[in-house]
């Protein structure tokens, strides 16, 4: 297969894997805001901690296919969620008095999947893409 091929077959495999997690934020988000209560900050926060982990094994295993080491890879997606989640947590305290909550949200999402595709393509996976199984 080709190369160009290749990657877009792994973009479609992230967007796809991207949405199921989407999924799980924006039903726990829904839960932790709508059901139990929590503010916001607090649905978001929790909402994308499950999301990550969801997302991360997924990915490393069907489209990356990485045979790096889990707990350096799983410390690389942790320095990006240090720097993403207070900004994001940030901005959604700051833009749910102005906007709808579920609409900051999905705009949240919709940064996340840019960055996070970026990220684990070239930084955390980077050379071991495509190394699972060689």
């Amino acid at each position: 297969m080709s190369s160009k091929k290749k990657e877009l077959l792994r973009a479609v495999k992230f967007t796809l894997f991207s949405i199921s997690a989407g999924l799980i934020q924006v039903g726990t988000f829904a839960l932790f805001n709508s059901v139990l209560g929590l503010v916001p900050w607090l649905s978001h926060l929790l909402s994308l901690t499950l999301s990550v982990l969801w997302n991360f094994t997924l990915n490393r295993e069907f489209t990356f296919h990485a045979a790096n080491n889990v707990p350096v890879a799983m410390l690389k997606v942790a320095a990006f969620y240090l720097v993403f989640t207070p900004l994001s947590t940030l901005w959604t305290a700051a833009l749910t008095g102005l906007v709808d909550p579920y609409l900051v949200e999905a705009g949240t999402l919709l940064i996340n999947f840019v960055l996070e595709y970026l990220y684990m393509r070239f930084f955390v996976f980077g050379k071991a893409v495509d190394t699972k199984g060689k």
